[in-house]
């Protein structure tokens, strides 16, 4: 039962947006929570580039087949399956949480629970750990570059190359800084485990209410009512259902080993929250971010349940390697 209850970070999360929903930002404190929510945003991709081993991606990098597969699943079928999905009626799927869940079709793959739940059904970790951050660092061009072609998001310079530039700036910048600390700060980080989990996850309850403070106070909830999000979190469970199904017979399919499809599962079905909301903030204005991360909140819950079922399964047979 345990793995059917919702993720204590969900729960945060879903907490955070209560708040936002009952003492929205508002006049002279809109400023403050913007300027400490880049300040976040550029905290948390550090952290990202500290924490991250380039020895890791290097013994994984070799295995292109497989990393072909997973950014084709990550910014080609994803995609392709959100623009099919933003053709549903309004009455089945509001086009403004259509709009959401193209968003959320955008953006890289997860990379803790991705390495995470190979690590647990025995598969490829190094393999996933490469794909995993592969994604990750091309998302950083790729989804606002795709979020241009398909939503017109133009980011604060008005242009895709600019929103580009945004990303790379808020995202990049802290990440490769990050990566440029992590010889002398690595053991720092080693040893702060919980530390660092603790200001990951903060930065991004910040940004979630920032985004939805803004949102509630242009009147979000008189747009979204309970029934619609009851449709999008079924449209979200049969998207999740779709890339799991055919990513495992597609890895069939062309042979891959069992350990290499139970890394290529794992890292195609994933999207990133980490990711996904700073990205959101900077690549719409203020008001549309609280519906646009909305989907990728509910599949987020989705794919960590739908995946842990997976992962134990595959252990339970005993197929894959460590």
């Amino acid at each position: 039962m345990r793995r059917f209850l919702p993720d204590p970070y969900i729960v945060a999360i879903l907490g955070t947006v209560l708040l936002a929903s009952v003492l929205p930002a508002r006049g002279p404190a809109v400023s403050p929570i913007a300027v400490a929510t880049k300040l976040a945003i550029a905290l948390l991709f550090f952290l990202h580039g500290a924490k991250l081993s380039r020895e890791a991606i290097v013994a994984g990098a070799t295995h292109w087949r497989l990393h072909l597969l997973v950014l084709g699943t990550t910014f080609c079928l994803f995609p392709l399956l959100g623009l099919a999905l933003r053709g549903l009626p309004a009455a089945v799927l509001a086009p403004s949480l259509a709009t959401g869940v193209l968003f959320l079709c955008c953006l890289p793959s997860t990379v803790q629970s991705s390495i995470a739940f190979t690590s647990v059904a025995r598969g490829n970790v190094a393999a996933a750990i490469c794909a995993a951050s592969a994604s990750n660092l091309l998302g950083i061009f790729v989804t606002p570059l795709l979020a241009a072609i398909t939503l017109g998001a133009r980011g604060s310079g008005g242009s895709s190359v600019h929103a580009i530039g945004d990303v790379a700036l808020q995202l990049l910048l802290p990440f490769a800084a990050g990566q440029a600390a992590r010889v002398v700060i690595r053991e720092w980080i080693g040893r702060h485990g919980r530390l660092v989990s603790f200001v990951d996850r903060g930065s991004i309850l910040l940004v979630v209410y920032g985004a939805f403070s803004a949102a509630v106070v242009e009147g979000l909830w008189s747009r979204v009512t309970l029934g619609q999000i009851a449709a999008l979190a079924i449209v979200c469970a049969v998207l999740l259902a779709a890339v799991l199904t055919i990513t495992t017979f597609g890895a069939r399919r062309l042979h891959f080993s069992k350990a290499d499809e139970i890394t290529i599962v794992f890292c195609s079905s994933k999207k990133s929250l980490a990711s996904g909301v700073p990205m959101a903030s900077i690549l719409f204005p203020a008001p549309q971010v609280g519906v646009m991360v909305l989907p990728l909140m509910l599949f987020h819950q989705f794919q960590l349940m739908a995946c842990a079922l997976l992962a134990q399964r595959y252990a339970a047979r005993g197929q894959g390697s460590v």
